[in-house]
């Protein structure tokens, strides 16, 4: 089985950039969207020309921000959109899919803004969400938690650790920390599992040339259920596929 995730920075606009092209080449057997910026019927429209999915998707009541969506080959047994918490589900952040073998959390974690205006909000979206997935985990099928976590969690993770530390969002300590304790509750960073001295990025800023000059972070994940890192062949961050500011990161297993 391959998952891949991808915040495609707006559905509709990738589609012009080569979306289905990169999709069919990646053949992947989950394919889990961030950033969507559409509504439900509007990802789907976009998705139809790929063939072969069941698509589950998920907007914001602001329209044109946000949005998450999972498209899977296997159709889900059950299909939760947000994390059932008042206040936490208006942005269309989390698509949780149930399959024969797995539980598949997608999720677009809030940016805590210029400035950090949102950081506090951030906080209670970390603790609300680590007890969403806390509670899935303790059933019986293993959980995958995939998508734009918004926080480098280590210094190899950001291009520009000094420079950004405690003074640009997703680089905070309070975010590091969410991080920890989220992996702490239960869940493997797949990649550093694999790759643990690897320097590569899922996000470039669109300004500066970052992307050329590879100034970048690894703010795209892909955590399991401890144990079920046994059952992962390889996890892989596809930097050379374009069509966005992050690129696909994903698992195999």
């Amino acid at each position: 089985m391959k998952l891949i995730s991808f915040n495609v920075n707006g559905i509709r606009g990738s589609v012009g950039k080569g979306l289905h092209e990169t999709l069919r080449n990646l053949d992947a057997d989950i394919l889990c969207f961030q950033e969507t910026k559409a509504t439900p019927e509007q990802v789907v429209q976009a998705l139809a020309g790929v063939d072969g999915y069941h698509v589950n998707a998920y907007g914001a009541l602001k329209l044109g921000y946000s949005g998450t969506a999972i498209a899977s080959r296997e159709k889900p047994a059950a299909v939760q959109f947000g994390i059932g918490m008042k206040g936490h589900d208006d942005e269309g952040r989390v698509v949780t899919c149930t399959f024969k073998e797995v539980v598949v959390v997608n999720v677009y974690t809030p940016n805590s803004g210029e400035g950090m205006k949102r950081l506090n909000y951030r906080g209670e979206w970390d603790k609300a969400f680590r007890g969403y997935v806390t509670k899935l985990a303790s059933g019986k099928l293993p959980v995958i938690i995939t998508g734009d976590l918004n926080v480098a969690h280590q210094p190899i993770d950001i291009a520009r650790p000094k420079e950004n530390f405690n003074k640009t969002s997703g680089y905070t300590q309070q975010e590091i920390d969410g991080m920890t304790a989220l992996q702490s509750a239960g869940f493997v960073d797949t990649f550093r599992h694999f790759h643990p001295e690897l320097v590569k990025y899922s996000w470039w800023s669109q300004r500066f040339g970052a992307r050329a000059k590879n100034v970048g972070w690894r703010i795209d994940y892909v955590l399991v259920s401890k144990g079920f890192e046994k059952n992962v062949k390889d996890a892989f961050i596809l930097n050379e596929v374009m069509g966005s500011d992050h690129c696909p990161v994903g698992i195999m297993w």
